[in-house]
């Protein structure tokens, strides 16, 4: 008993702590800005013209942190290209696995992001706010329900059940298997590069998450 209950106010004070320091960072400075015109080397803005050409603006959220790798952001941004264009999921799909791996890492800009292009894509308002509250959703297509379970045993548990995996073997076959959990890797990418860099929301835009440990 003294164990557990030692257990359990070790796991209370980790949870305040970390959503005091999640708190903080919202407030915090950016610690990688968009690098000026003026200050980027020759390959920095072959890069950055590379990307305006490809999306119309200059490189924002994650590509603009990445800038500072030419070559990474390059090859981030065509992993994108793939994930938008040629994905072996509908988009719905796609956005379902993007929002569980943005509320693992309690990713604001991704979920900021990525939430209007989820419900767009057709992912019920229910099943989103679910997963923005950490709780599996009720009343899911049996499609969502399988991605769902795989890419939330993934980033909680880092591994995959056999049954969730034969699941969705069956449902999927290797290949979207493969989509699906290097699609959350993507993401979790991304997630982990702002997060470090502080990156802020858009102007105007309000934290969506709640941030929370897992």
């Amino acid at each position: 008993m003294f164990f557990r209950r030692r257990s359990l106010a070790r796991a209370t004070a980790m949870a305040a702590v970390w959503t005091a320091v999640s708190a903080a960072g919202l407030r915090a400075q950016d610690r990688l800005p968009p690098i000026p015109a003026d200050k980027m080397t020759d390959a920095q803005r072959k890069a950055a013209a590379e990307f305006r050409a490809a999306r119309g603006t200059d490189p924002t959220g994650p590509f603009s942190v990445m800038l500072r790798i030419p070559e990474l952001m390059d090859l981030t941004f065509k992993w994108r290209q793939h994930v938008q264009l040629r994905s072996a999921f509908d988009q719905r799909l796609t956005e379902l696995v993007i929002l569980v791996t943005a509320r693992h890492w309690n990713q604001q800009y991704e979920w900021n992001a990525h939430e209007p292009l989820a419900l767009k894509a057709g992912l019920k308002p229910d099943i989103i706010a679910a997963v923005a509250a950490g709780r599996r959703p009720d009343h899911m297509a049996e499609d969502e329900a399988i991605l769902y379970d795989l890419t939330t045993e993934l980033v909680r548990h880092h591994g995959v059940s056999d049954p969730t995996y034969a699941r969705a073997l069956a449902k999927f076959g290797e290949v979207g298997i493969v989509e699906a959990t290097s699609l959350s890797g993507y993401y979790a990418l991304l997630a982990g590069v702002m997060n470090t860099a502080r990156t802020p929301l858009p102007a105007g835009a309000k934290p969506p998450l709640v941030p929370f440990p897992f």
